[in-house]
Order: C-alpha cells, then sequence, then structure tokens
C-alpha cells in the first residue's frame, strides 16, 4: 500500500473522533504497507466467496508457495487461489489461469487423494487470527444391492458402509510463517505444505489452533496482560477504481488486480525486476563465453603461417646448428629473414612435424570454433526472445513459472531419458554420450529392431536408430546417424571415421567386460567424413524440439 493512502486513512480516523496511541498509528501504518491480507479482509473475501456446500473438483498447485482449488457450487465455478508467500499471503478468487507445475508437487497429490471430490461442510476464520478452518466430508463407496442379493438375502460389504471421510484444512495466512496443514477430525496432521519439525507441522504431529488460542487466552488472563486491540481496517484499494462498464468491483476481484500489480512476492512488477536480474547475468556470462571462442578463432587464423614455417624448417633445417634452439633462415615468399623456434632436442624432421600438427589442430579447430561461435550467438538470440516472452506475459503464475524453470540447476532439471534425442522425418535417433547413457539406452530404451551405430577403432557414444514397422532405414538418415556417432567419439578430431551398424539385436554383452561393451555380429561397415551442413542442420533439428 502506498504511503500517501496510508497517511490518508490516519487522517480518516482521526476527523472521525478515533485517537490513536503511538503504537497503534506504527502498527496501523505497518498493517496498509504490508501486502498480506488483514484478519478483516479475510472475512470480507470468504462472505463474497460464500464457499459452504461447494465441491472441490480439482487442485493445481503452480508453485511451492500457491495452490489453486477449483469449486463448483450451484452452476457457479470458481478458482480460489492460495498463497503462503512472505509478504503476500493470501486467499481470493482468482480470474487468472493457473498453469500446472511441469511436475506434479507432493502437497497436491495428497490433496487430491483425500479431499478431491469432497464438499466444504464450513469454512470460516478462526477469532482474527489469520487461520482458516475448512471443514471437508467425502462420501465413501456406496453399495448397490443387487436383485439377486436381495432374494438371497445377502447384505453388502460391512466396511463399505462406514466409509465416509472428514477432513479439516487449515489455511494459516502469516507472512514468513504460512502454511497450509490437511488434518483429520481429530487434528492429527496428514501432511503439509511446509513440514516445519520444530513446530510439530510433519505427517503424524497435532494440529489443533482453536485448542492453542484457548490455551493461550487462558495463560494471558492468569499472567494479568490485557491484549491491546488492534486496528485492521479493511482496504478499498480505491486505485483501482472501477471495471470498464462502470460496474463497481467485487472485493475479490480487487484483490486478484491489486496483488496482480504490487505484491511483493508474487507480482509482475516485482517477477520482471528478478526477470531483469536473471536476464543480466546470464546474457553477461554467455556474451563473455562468446568473446573468449572469439578471440581463440582469431589466434588460429594464423595457420597457414604454420605450415609454411613447418615447411621452412624442412627446407633449411638440415645442415643448421639445431643446439641454439632456432633456425634463422630466409622465406623464400617474401625474402625476408626469420628465426624459427625449435626443440633442440629433436630432429629436423620431428621439429617440422610438431608445426605440422599445429597446423591440423588449428584447421580442426577453426571447423569447431566457428560452429560453437555460432551456437552462442543463437543461444543469446533465443534468451533475448524468452525475456520478451515474459516481459509480454500478463499472467504472473505463468511469469513465476518460467523463471523458476529457467533458473533452476542444470542437475536439478528432470530428463525424460538420457543422452540426445532427434525426430527427423518420421525417424527418432537416440545418442549416448558417455558410458553410462549407452548402458541407459541400450537397457532400457533401445529394442531388437533398432539400429545401432558405432565408430570402429574410437571410444564414443553409442547411437540407435528406432525401426518403424514395414521401413527401411533410409540413406539420409543413416548418415545423420553416422555424424552422430562420429561427432560424440574420439574420431571427432580426424573428421571421419569407419562406424559398423547392425540391429540391435545382434549385439551381445562382453563376458566379465566393462560397462557397456557389446560385441557386434553380422554388421556392416561404413566410411564417415563429418559433414558441416548436417551438423548445422541437426542443431537446428535440436532447438526446434526443445522449443527454443
Amino acid at each position: 500500500m502506498k504511503p500517501k493512502l496510508a497517511n490518508a486513512c490516519l487522517k480518516k480516523y482521526s476527523h472521525s473522533g478515533i485517537f490513536l496511541s503511538r503504537l497503534q498509528k506504527a502498527s496501523f501504518c505497518c498493517i496498509l504497507k504490508n501486502m498480506s491480507l488483514n484478519c478483516n479482509e479475510i472475512d470480507e473475501v470468504l462472505g463474497e466467496l460464500n464457499l459452504k456446500d461447494a465441491f472441490i473438483q480439482d487442485i493445481v498447485q503452480p508453485g511451492y508457495d500457491s495452490i489453486a482449488f477449483n469449486v463448483y457450487k450451484v452452476s457457479d465455478a470458481k478458482t480460489i487461489l492460495v498463497c503462503t508467500a512472505a509478504g503476500a499471503c493470501r486467499i481470493h478468487q482468482t480470474w487468472k489461469k493457473v498453469p500446472k507445475n511441469t511436475k506434479p508437487l507432493r502437497f497436491m497429490e495428497c490433496l487430491k487423494s483425500h479431499i478431491k471430490g469432497a464438499r466444504i461442510e464450513s469454512i470460516e476464520q478462526i477469532g482474527k487470527e489469520r487461520i482458516i478452518e475448512i471443514k471437508l466430508f467425502r462420501a465413501g463407496k456406496i453399495y448397490v444391492m443387487t436383485a439377486a442379493n436381495q432374494v438371497l438375502g445377502k447384505k453388502g460389504d460391512e466396511e463399505d458402509e462406514n466409509n465416509d471421510e472428514h477432513y479439516i484444512l487449515y489455511i494459516r495466512l502469516w507472512s514468513n510463517a504460512g502454511n497450509i496443514i490437511l488434518c483429520k477430525e481429530d487434528g492429527s496432521i496428514i501432511d503439509s505444505m511446509y513440514r516445519r519439525p520444530n513446530k510439530g507441522e510433519v505427517t503424524g504431529g497435532i494440529f489443533n489452533p482453536r485448542e492453542e488460542l484457548a490455551k493461550k487466552k487462558v495463560e494471558q488472563e492468569q499472567a494479568g496482560i490485557e491484549k491491546e486491540e488492534r486496528i485492521w481496517p479493511i482496504r478499498k484499494f480505491e486505485e483501482l477504481g472501477k471495471a470498464k462498464d462502470g460496474q463497481e468491483l467485487s472485493f475479490n476481484k480487487k484483490i486478484d488486480i491489486w496483488y496482480g500489480e504490487h505484491a511483493t512476492a508474487l507480482s509482475r512488477e516485482s517477477l520482471l525486476l528478478q526477470a531483469e536480474k536473471w536476464y543480466n547475468s546470464r546474457k553477461s556470462r554467455m556474451e563473455a563465453a562468446l568473446k573468449k571462442l572469439e578471440a581463440k578463432l582469431e589466434s588460429f587464423k594464423d595457420a597457414d603461417r604454420i605450415k609454411h614455417q613447418g615447411d621452412l624448417i624442412l627446407s633449411f633445417g638440415y645442415g643448421a646448428d639445431l643446439s641454439k634452439g632456432f633456425i634463422e633462415c630466409t622465406d623464400y615468399d617474401n625474402g625476408n629473414t626469420v628465426k624459427l623456434s625449435i626443440d633442440s632436442k629433436k630432429s629436423v624432421q620431428e621439429n617440422a612435424s610438431a608445426y605440422y600438427e599445429k597446423y591440423k589442430k588449428a584447421i580442426s579447430g577453426q571447423d569447431e570454433l566457428s560452429h560453437d561461435i555460432q551456437m552462442s550467438k543463437r543461444e543469446i538470440e533465443e534468451l533475448e526472445k524468452l525475456y520478451a516472452k515474459i516481459q509480454n506475459e500478463k499472467n504472473v503464475l505463468k511469469i513465476e513459472q518460467i523463471l523458476r524453470k529457467s533458473t533452476m540447476p542444470k542437475q536439478q532439471k528432470e530428463k525424460e531419458q538420457p543422452g540426445l534425442e532427434y525426430n527427423i522425418d518420421g525417424w527418432r535417433i537416440l545418442v549416448g554420450r558417455n558410458v553410462n547413457e549407452n548402458d541407459d539406452l541400450l537397457r532400457h530404451y533401445a529394442k531388437g529392431q533398432d539400429m545401432w551405430l558405432h565408430t570402429r577403432d574410437y571410444a564414443g557414444g553409442y547411437v540407435f536408430i528406432k525401426a518403424r514397422t514395414g521401413k527401411t532405414v533410409p540413406l539420409n538418415i543413416l548418415l545423420y546417424a553416422g555424424n552422430l556417432a562420429v561427432y560424440h567419439s574420439k574420431g571427432r578430431k580426424n573428421g571421419k571415421a569407419d562406424l559398423y551398424y547392425t540391429q540391435v539385436k545382434y549385439l551381445r554383452r562382453a563376458k566379465n567386460g566393462p560397462k557397456g561393451l557389446v560385441l557386434p555380429t553380422n554388421e556392416k561397415n561404413i566410411c564417415i567424413t563429418l559433414d558441416n551442413t548436417i551438423l548445422k542442420k541437426l542443431d537446428e533439428i535440436q532447438e526446434i524440439q526443445n522449443g527454443i
């Protein structure tokens, strides 16, 4: 809440003849600036919602600190959002689409198994303590006696007669201590959104806020402590005005709009600030890595000069004094005198070979670096597209989900399967990049009719072409898979390698051999030279599949 609004409310109370102490004024301003709903606002929300006798149709948990209940009552469907984020604890109806989390969260699954389909018998705030108590009833199995059983005089299963279930869902909307706790009728905890062992808020614990508050009240009375009444005004959110048609907005609607724009923990403004910080940090790291690649590529551009120096060593090295550690000669291309560094312990031929080896590395390095530089530039472009998507997104829950997914550490991201996957012209290619991925793919994802490829003379990854009924692997798919096999092997530096390929059913594990080692039979041979055009196409396919 804005300071101007807080001051205006203070003046209003003063003009009404209500005089506040200094402590009350400080508390009052803090309340107005606090983003969490106060007790009177919670009562106002619950009064508007009128959830008694409504049924819980579904439960969606978009994040770790928010959960939504889809409820239905007499031709009226609503989505109730509960947020326990610090500084933004609240409950209200939302008109925004609540996105599902990529992976079903634990507490949501627990709630679904117990209270999905349950009827809300009552919902109220306990005292003015910002703890909401929701009593729920879910009918058990309904036994229908067949005519045959009636004739025979048989009864239904006695265990099915009393399967009705009663639950209590507590929602505590305290900043920095918010929680949602599902309990049985006796107060024993089934599970909670946040498990806090120190407070006993774990499965098997007891949670009975009514008894705790009553006990606390008695202790205060015995100690002679008088609890000072605090003023909890209902904020009107006047800055929102009215709807486009001129009608007054409901309190729930105002809250939904206001928190979407101003809440400190889950608002569009605060999330965009987080997104900007994440974008600037990530982009700066990516640009720094790109500069290093470009600088390394620049150092490889004198590859022809290195080869020419090797030629000069061969031409003038014989008869020269190698013990000096250098050879001084005349460059036959331009007539200049040059001094070439050599290893005095090596022969002329060995020194020239060392220069030629540097030349080969520079040539192969240029191709690899050019590819890496191109990929880095694409990653920066896709990062900018993702940031633009976040900036244009209006749903704060969707923004929060995108940010959480983007900032999640790589080791925490769940993968559907090991290695890489490519879908080309209806054919599916799987690639293992190390021993563990090779073994996992071979054990759990490859079948007998699938094609297996591997480099003959180099260690490397396994490549599988998934079989299609009544189809023979076409040449272009074989070339794609072959390039992947060479690229993910030790033969990558040479730019070419011999492969053997066969169906998975012709592979036999080596007895007492290392992990992933197989012996092929009925294999065929193919020689693959790496094709930059094919590799570029594979990169593009991978980007499209990842939704970049």
